[in-house]
């Protein structure tokens, strides 16, 4: 047990009323947004610097949070963050009001060097760019666009995902522009429209009533341009639109609107732009409403051809009508089905022709190359046939125009019910989206607090320090925290977590969450794409866009799958035309409406339609989109297919201690005096010694002084605790023991891994002690502790279980966990740690639940056990369905595969492959969390 010893000279109040109490908090002095006596619209974007300082001395969270206040105390200071790992300070100012040497002495004041490091500033020289590509059809569409991305000067890294049907692209705005993107896509032969092209950026569409010249949106633009923390507009002038990117701490959609509307003669109308979702909602819909209008267009054409040649043909009447010839040899029959089948093939299957050629230029094939080469044989070979007939007294030829025909409809439909299965893929990040309510109640205060107005407002309105009404059974419209009122929230559909969350004034609450029953007024923080949602769903989105390392194996297989395909299905018309040539197989077999070239022919378009590459590039993507969004929904937030095809092999677990294994809030568990004096005194004089301190262990003596006072002394178990000796007036007067107790289900989720095979570890920079201590209560053994370890050394140990043959999770929370996360196969951060763990790790716990260390584990090797099996069907239906459409069976069943049937199976495929995705959503998590008796631990 560590002991410590705290020199106290503690100062009686005189004036200890009843009413006077215990502060629950530290007070500092309030700091204005802007210094004493300046205008808030004084300070501009274009007045603030930017200044970065080494700082040395720091070593844990408290000492950044100690020089974080110290600057911010100082007047003209707008924005202060330290970043403790790597000993830096980032401070946005205001030059006419503090300076740089200023700020460098401040933090040296609270006892840390600083150096101001000249011409470093943290901007970031890269931008995300998200592109909708439309016209992708299989996994050669998309390698051939990312290709192209990938020859762009100033790219550093694209990904196209051809389940979301996405290009994210990762470049340098100094170098390009995203338009260039953009032509680089099209170029290629896809449309590409712009989704987002920046990162960390609020945007907003406005749609103006009113206009009706150039010179009137110009007008506009020049107004809104004016505003402060505007940073680009973007019109539509035909659309009569407005694209806003702005800095939320500044200005809002409030704002512009209202500047629209005073401008000018007062004519203009503005509202929220309709297509709020970048527009993938409604080009989904469309897709599918275009699939949907091909295929029963196809039908009406189709339909007639199939009953002409399969059905009529066996009814006497009819029969001898479609027979009665024309032009020599040429029957009725043969002109309907010929008129009725050209539009199918040149109109309604355009769209073949053109994914043909825009592949075919640029080098590679696809599926659109099979399905144009195989009902161009048939329907050409068919014209042959016709004309043919037409001029010859004696021919007698048989048209495979209802080959081409049904074909194609068979595709559409393979092709609508595929795009209908997609889009319920992405149906986590459309529910995630519909949690925001549509409307808020903005609240206007006095200067006393007082409500004098309340207007409902378009949720998207919200703007910063915006005060909002939450009245039971209603959403949180926006992040924020409670100024005034109790209740308590359901953040289940946030971060999974079913029991309702208690909130009082000070708490913070999540936009999207549920108030159950009480009415709050919050404060809004986080607004646009800054808010906790918004940043959840741009997470999920690149979780869906990255690939998965196995996604390499089909595109390996993609760049040779069409021409190996056309070179069987010629090989096999081919071999069956020789054979029938030199008599190779009996007169017999040959049906007798047809002769040995027909059948041949028939044999190699079968062999072409029925390989279908789709299914192979959908296996892994749509399995991926399937189990981040249920991921999601579980509290559990998976950063894409690499970090999921990861974790389902992890068999090595290192946990971090401190509020990973633990709580992370020290409490008082046992107190002893040594001197003759009453107890609540006692920690009266030491609460008021310890109010202001930061540092943890004084919190928890603060927050202990508070409960005794309220409530009878109840006596705590010590368990890896540690001492502190208190002395006053020079005199040692008690000791405290105050210890960090274990998180709700810490020794069960331990106890669980090692049934999954799971090996746990705990690494900790805490002392030996302790560590052991806690280890042992946890149930991990001794030789599986490491303690007193620094940054890295955590991340060092991690290497050497990875040399040792063991695929490594890395679970922590702290700033002094993110090397350990980033060396792990997989990091796991808790969702209530800090931002610096969250971004360096691969998984995100939301609820800071470790039994959540369990489900994603579970939840990959069940999405990972998905991806096999879709890769196993896909290429076993190859395989077997390949040679079954060459006419392996036909010399001994007479079985053969009508190429109309072949490609009905080929469009099933892919929809098969997609269903079996979606089966996903259906997953549950293990069902021994779901029996664990999880204890829980009171904190005050």
């Amino acid at each position: 047990m560590a002991a410590k010893l705290l020199a106290l000279a503690c100062i009686r109040n005189e004036s200890r009323g009843g009413s006077s109490g215990l502060s629950p908090r530290p007070h500092y002095p309030s700091m204005p947004k802007y210094p004493k006596g300046v205008a808030a619209e004084e300070m501009t974007a274009e007045a603030e610097k930017k200044a970065l300082f080494a700082v040395s001395g720091m070593t844990c969270a408290a000492c950044a949070g100690s020089v974080e206040k110290a600057v911010k105390r100082l007047p003209g200071i707008r924005e202060a963050i330290v970043d403790v790992l790597n000993g830096r300070a980032q401070v946005l100012f205001y030059p006419n009001f503090v300076n740089e040497e200023t700020i460098r002495e401040t933090i040296e004041d609270v006892g840390f060097e600083a150096t101001l490091i000249q011409g470093e500033t943290s901007e970031r020289s890269t931008q995300v760019c998200r592109i909708r590509i439309k016209g992708m059809t299989c996994t050669s569409c998309s390698s051939t666009v990312e290709s192209a991305l990938q020859a762009v000067h100033g790219v550093q890294r694209a990904q196209v995902a051809l389940a979301t049907e996405e290009a994210e692209v990762l470049y340098d705005p100094k170098v390009l522009t995203h338009n260039q993107l953009l032509q680089a896509i099209e170029d290629t032969g896809f449309e590409a429209v712009l989704i987002s092209s920046g990162e960390d950026i609020t945007k907003i569409d406005l749609q103006v009533e009113g206009v009706r010249t150039e010179r009137s949106m110009r007008i506009i633009e020049e107004s809104l341009e004016a505003l402060p923390g505007v940073q680009a507009i973007d019109s539509s002038p035909d659309v009569k639109k407005f694209s806003i990117s702005y800095k939320p701490d500044m200005t809002g959609p409030r704002t512009f609107i209202n500047v629209i509307e005073t401008t000018g003669s007062r004519r203009f109308k503005a509202t929220i732009f309709p297509e709020g979702d970048g527009g993938k909602e409604t080009y989904r819909k469309e897709e599918i409403r275009q699939y949907y209008r091909s295929f029963m267009w196809s039908l009406v054409f189709t339909i007639p051809v199939f009953l002409t040649s399969m059905v009529f043909m066996y009814i006497p009447g009819i029969k001898n009508g479609l027979d009665t010839k024309v032009v020599n040899m040429l029957s009725v029959g043969e002109i309907i089905r010929w008129v009725l089948s050209t539009p199918v093939q040149f109109i309604i299957g355009w769209r073949f022709y053109a994914g043909s050629y825009k592949a075919l230029r640029h080098g590679s094939a696809n599926m659109d190359v099979l399905i144009a080469l195989g009902t161009n044989a048939a329907y050409f070979y068919s014209v042959y046939s016709v004309l043919r007939a037409a001029t010859s007294p004696h021919f007698k030829g048989t048209d495979f125009f209802e080959t081409s025909s049904m074909l194609i409809s068979f595709i559409l439909l393979g092709k609508y019910l595929e795009v209908l299965a997609k889009g319920k893929t992405s149906e986590a990040i459309a529910k995630l989206m519909d949690l925001a309510p549509e409307t808020a109640t903005l609240l206007t205060l006095d200067e006393e607090g007082n409500v004098t107005n309340e207007e409902e407002i378009d949720s998207r309105l919200i703007q910063k320090n915006d005060v909002i009404k939450i009245i039971p059974g209603a959403k949180v419209a926006s992040d924020g925290f409670v100024i005034w009122g109790q209740s308590h929230v359901n953040e289940s559909m946030i971060t999974g977590e079913a029991r309702p969350v208690g909130k009082r004034k000070g708490d913070q609450v999540i936009g999207g969450t549920l108030n159950e029953n009480g009415v709050l007024h919050i404060r809004a923080t986080n607004v646009g794409s800054e808010s906790a949602l918004s940043l959840i769903v741009r997470l999920v989105e690149s979780a869906q866009m990255a690939k998965a390392p196995v996604q390499k194996f089909a595109d390996r297989i993609s760049k040779y799958f069409v021409p190996l395909v056309i070179l069987l299905s010629f090989s096999t018309w081919l071999a069956w035309f020789l054979a029938g040539k030199f008599h190779g197989y009996p007169k017999s077999w040959i049906p007798s409406s047809m002769d040995s070239f027909q059948l041949a022919l028939q044999f190699g378009i079968s062999v072409m339609v029925i390989a279908c590459p789709c299914a192979l590039g959908l296996a892994t993507p749509t399995a991926v989109m399937v189990g981040t969004g249920v991921g999601a929904s579980q509290g559990v937030l998976i950063k894409g297919g690499q970090a999921l095809e990861s974790a389902h092999k992890v068999n090595c677990i290192v946990f971090d201690k401190t509020g990973t294994l633990t709580v992370g809030k020290p409490v008082v568990v046992n107190t002893r005096l040594l001197k003759n004096m009453v107890l609540g005194e006692f920690y009266e004089l030491i609460a008021a010694t310890e109010v202001n301190s930061e540092h943890p262990l004084a919190k928890a003596v603060v927050e202990y002084a508070k409960k005794f006072r309220e409530d009878v002394l109840s006596e705590a178990e010590g368990l890896a605790q540690t001492g502190i000796l208190v002395s006053i007036d020079g005199e040692i007067a008690g000791a405290l023991a105050i210890s960090d107790p274990l998180k709700p289900g810490a020794k069960e989720v331990i106890s669980i891994l090692k049934t999954m095979k799971v090996r746990s570890i705990m690494v900790t920079g805490d002392n030996w002690g302790t560590a052991n201590s806690i280890a042992k209560e946890v149930g991990i053994e001794a030789e599986s502790v490491i303690a007193e370890a620094k940054p890295e050394q955590k991340a060092e140990r991690v290497k050497d279980l990875q040399v040792s043959g063991y695929t490594v999770a890395m679970v922590g929370d702290g700033i002094n966990d993110s090397p350990a996360l980033v060396a792990a196969n997989v990091g796991m951060a808790i969702g209530a740690g800090t931002d610096i763990a969250i971004e360096a790790a691969d998984i995100v716990l939301m609820k800071s639940n470790l039994e959540d260390v369990i489900t994603a584990i579970d939840l990959s090797r069940k999405t990972f056990s998905r991806i096999r099996l879709n890769y196993i069907w896909a290429l076993g239906y190859n395989v077997l369905g390949i040679p079954i459409a060459a006419g392996a069976l036909f010399p001994s069943t007479g079985f053969r595969l009508p190429p109309w049937i072949a490609g009905a199976a080929m469009a099933a495929s892919s929809v098969s492959v997609v269903c079996c995705s979606l089966l996903l959503k259906y997953y549950k998590r293990p069902k021994k969390l779901d029996n664990l008796d999880i204890r829980g631990i009171s904190i005050e």
